[in-house]
Order: structure tokens, then C-alpha cells, then sequence
């Protein structure tokens, strides 16, 4: 059973910065039962661009013959502040001015997509999460909930993603707002502002998450006579064009800050004190190719989490990987759930 809601949230929610936002709604979706105990949540962070149906963008990994089935948990996907899949966003009517936000819509930090899952939870009744995963800034959001301490998570899955966004990657994320900002209709509000510069910034995020291997796989000429009209132009184009018809350029911009905010030590002693925070029982999963979070990045959260453990995946689509590569992640996330499953038993079996 699946169903796809929205939580008005009652009272007026402070970000992390102090400002405030009225009128907060969250979508989401949920797949399966709750079982009695409230004991089988799966609660995955979705990504940059993605949205609540993670049955869908994740497909292999989560479905009804894959390893997170909702025939056997609880699945719950929420989509994230700033996004144009239901939640609150640029887009959405300011309730100061009675028109869009646009370009007034307060920045938010991934500290504060971190809060908002567990506002969502609290509406929920959900006080334990059997396992929390995410890929990328869908990590990263895990990582900082995990670090926030109200919520019982049982076990962390943690792919492709980092304890603080890298001066590099917070370079590609510059690097497509100025592409975004060159297109004057961007500060015009309307929804449709700034739809070239997405466009231009997609094809800029593509060389981050795919590799030099991966484009001579996929769009290397079959003929050498060739001086134009090259696949790999073509592909550029059409990846740009495609977001632009499901997304907007506004959410992309606040999206990608909220990216580059990313970093547990703010407010906090240290990087390294913050990861100790981390209680629950964690998986960290690194891309050896992927250009945009390095493996070092991974192995990092590995050996500053308490008895984390780590694996990579060889993949040649680089950074994407998190997303393509599910047969290997069900191999190496169904190994640890497994193990980490008997060492609860035997716990239980000391305690008693």
C-alpha cells in the first residue's frame, strides 16, 4: 500500500539561520504497514533533484522484490524544504505578499531538511527507525539526523557522501548558479525564470556525477569522419532539457546552497566530535571513481564513527553509481543488515 500526503505543519518553523517560515507543508510518501511495535520503518533521503517516490529513483534497491520491500517495512520518503515535489519551496505563495517567494525565499541549511524529518516524524509516532539511508545530499540529511539525537535509529546507511561539503564540490554548485544567473529572466518571478541557466547547469553537474570512462562508454562516436553533431553535445542538451520540464530553477538554486552549507562541526566542537555523536549502528558506502564526493570523504565518516564499517563499489559511472549500482548495494547493505540483526540478538540474549 502505498500513499502520498502532505503534514501542514501548525506552528511557524525557525531554520537554523533564525529565520522563520509560516504555512510549512511537507509531502511525502509511504509504502507498506506499520507493523504494531512501530519497529520496520525504512526511512530513505532522497538526493538533489529527486522527489518522495523512491520506488521510483531507487528503483532495484526499494520495490516489492528488492531488498526494502514494502511488503515486509514500512517505507517513508520525504520530500525535502526547497524542492518543487510538494513541500514547501520558492515557488510556493508567501504568505507576507499573497505571490511566489522567488528569490525571497529564505536560505535553509541541510541542518534544517534534517529538523523537518523529525518534525514529519513526531506527526508520524515515530520514535525508532529501523534503518535510516541516503545518497549524496540524501546522506548527508542522514547524517545530520542521526547526529540530532531525537529520534532512535537503529541503523545508518550512509552512501556516496560526506561530513562537510568540499571546497570543490561547493565549486561545480558556483560554478551552475553563475550559469543560472546569466538567464536575466531568472530574476524576473516567474516560475519559468531562468530555465536556460538550469539547463546549462545540468550539463555542469553531469561532468561531476558521471566519469571520462563513463561518456567513452555511452557516447563514443561508432564513425571518425564526424566534425559536429557529436552524441556526447547531444547528451548534454537533452539531460539539461529534461530536468527543465520536471524542475525549476529557483528550487535548484536554494537546493544547491543548502548543499554547500553542509558541515556537522558548525555549532559544534569539531568535524571529528560530531561524527561521535552518531550512535546508531553504520554502514558507509563510497564510489572508488566518483569525482564529486570522493572515497577519502567516505572512508573519513568510516573511521570517526563509532564501529562504523565501510565498503566501495567499483562503478564507472562515478558519483551516479549510488544510484545505478543496486545489485552491488543490496549485496553490501543486505550483508550488514544481516549482521547487524545478529548482533542484536545476541544483545538480548547477554541482557536476558
Amino acid at each position: 500500500m502505498s500513499n502520498s500526503l502532505t503534514y501542514k505543519y501548525p506552528k511557524i518553523f525557525k531554520l537554523e539561520s533564525g529565520k522563520k517560515l509560516r504555512h510549512l507543508e511537507i509531502a511525502y510518501q509511504t509504502f507498506g504497514t506499520l507493523n504494531v511495535n512501530k519497529d520496520n520503518v525504512i526511512w530513505a533521503c532522497h538526493a538533489l533533484t529527486a522527489n518522495a517516490d523512491v520506488l521510483d529513483w531507487w528503483k532495484g534497491l526499494f520495490g516489492t522484490k528488492d531488498l526494502f520491500n514494502p511488503e515486509e517495512h514500512f517505507i517513508i520518503c520525504a520530500n525535502i524544504l526547497g524542492s518543487n515535489y510538494g513541500t514547501t519551496n520558492p515557488l510556493s505563495i508567501n504568505p507576507t505578499t499573497g505571490q511566489p517567494y522567488y528569490l525571497a525565499f529564505p536560505e535553509f541549511s541541510i541542518r534544517d531538511l534534517a529538523a523537518i524529518h523529525q518534525l514529519l516524524a513526531d506527526h508520524l509516532g515515530i520514535k525508532q527507525v529501523k534503518t535510516l539511508i541516503g545518497g549524496s545530499l540524501g546522506g548527508q540529511q542522514a547524517l545530520e539526523w542521526s547526529i540530532l539525537g531525537k529520534t532512535e535509529i537503529e541503523n545508518l546507511i550512509l552512501v556516496a557522501t560526506n561530513a562537510a561539503h568540499s571546497p570543490w564540490g561547493i565549486a561545480f554548485n558556483e560554478s551552475q548558479r553563475l550559469a543560472i544567473a546569466t538567464d536575466r529572466t531568472f530574476f524576473a518571478n516567474q516560475p519559468n525564470g531562468g530555465l536556460k541557466g538550469l539547463k546549462t547547469a545540468r550539463s555542469i553537474a553531469l561532468l561531476s556525477y558521471r566519469t571520462y570512462e563513463a561518456y567513452n562508454e555511452t557516447q563514443l562516436e561508432s564513425v571518425n569522419d564526424k566534425v559536429t553533431d557529436f552524441r556526447a553535445s547531444s547528451y548534454q542538451n537533452y539531460q539539461g532539457e529534461k530536468l527543465c520540464k520536471r524542475f525549476n530553477a529557483y528550487s535548484y538554486w536554494y537546493l544547491s546552497k543548502a548543499m554547500d552549507s553542509h558541515n556537522v562541526g558548525r555549532g559544534r566542537k569539531s568535524i571529528v566530535d560530531a561524527l561521535k555523536l552518531v550512535k546508531a549502528n553504520t554502514l558507509v558506502v563510497g564510489i572508488e571513481n566518483d569525482i564529486l564526493f570522493p572515497i577519502t570523504e567516505q572512508q573519513f565518516l568510516a573511521q570517526h564513527i563509532a564501529d562504523a564499517q565501510f565498503s566501495s563499489i567499483k562503478c564507472a559511472y562515478g558519483h551516479d553509481g549510488f544510484l545505478i549500482e543496486t545489485d552491488k548495494l543490496t549485496n553490501i547493505i543486505g550483508h550488514f543488515l544481516k549482521e547487524s540483526k545478529n548482533k542484536k540478538i545476541i544483545k538480548l540474549q547477554h541482557i536476558a
